[in-house]
């Protein structure tokens, strides 16, 4: 048996069932059980057809388009909704500086990529805990700490009272990471999307659907 669709990736796992996945590239990614045959595999993706290919579609549709980065003088970086300017620089003493644009060592360049995560991840640190105690604040939430993630799906999770944020949000303009951030905290009180869920959120930021349309048409920009 063979499949019309090509299949990019198979990931195996110990889970039970199959997952399917297109990428922000439009690739395919199947994530199925170890025992599982590739013929079994074959028959899901093919019985998913329309689904995958209307979900190609409208990844490849996407406007604006994304480029990774090369970390070059002059290419825009996001940083709470804006693009700043790349500078490469010689004699700089730290890594990676922002004032109205990003200014990178020139000795910093071989691990460009992991020295904007790092400054990301510290800045979305500061900002999202910010947020957090902001709202807490307003109606009241009991939390126990703030941990910023790679998670690359996955903006935001609330575990127990710990609030779990993905760095990649603190690309995102500052109302998008404030819904995240209502989201999460409404999480302590409403452990499933309930309508009772939604009307907690909706209490506390009126117009949240706008910035939950954000993430969901724009978030594939917030990345490396």
């Amino acid at each position: 048996m063979a499949s019309d669709i090509k299949i990019d990736r198979i990931i195996r796992t110990k889970r039970k069932t199959i997952g399917l996945q297109i990428t922000d590239e439009a690739t395919l990614v199947v994530k199925a059980p170890f025992h599982l045959k590739d013929d079994a595999i074959i028959e899901v993706v093919n019985r998913h057809r329309r689904w995958i290919e209307k979900k190609k579609r409208e990844i490849r549709s996407r406007e604006p388009k994304f480029s990774k980065k090369e970390f070059v003088n002059g290419e825009g970086f996001l940083y709470l909704g804006r693009n700043y300017k790349l500078t490469i620089v010689e004699n700089q003493q730290s890594p990676l500086i922002f004032e109205n644009g990003f200014f990178l060592s020139k000795d910093a360049l071989s691990e460009a990529r992991q020295v904007f995560i790092n400054w990301y991840k510290q800045a979305a640190y500061e900002k999202i805990s910010e947020r957090v105690k902001f709202y807490s604040q307003k109606r009241g939430f009991i939390y126990d700490r703030v941990k910023i993630t790679n998670a690359e799906k996955r903006w935001g999770s609330c575990a127990r009272r710990n609030l779990n944020f993905s760095w990649r949000l603190i690309m995102a303009p500052l109302p998008v990471i404030d819904y995240v951030v209502v989201h999460e905290l409404v999480h302590l009180e409403e452990k499933n999307h309930s309508k009772k869920f939604w009307n907690k959120v909706k209490l506390l930021m009126p117009d949240y659907e706008k910035y939950k349309d954000w993430l969901k048409e724009k978030g594939y920009m917030l990345r490396l």
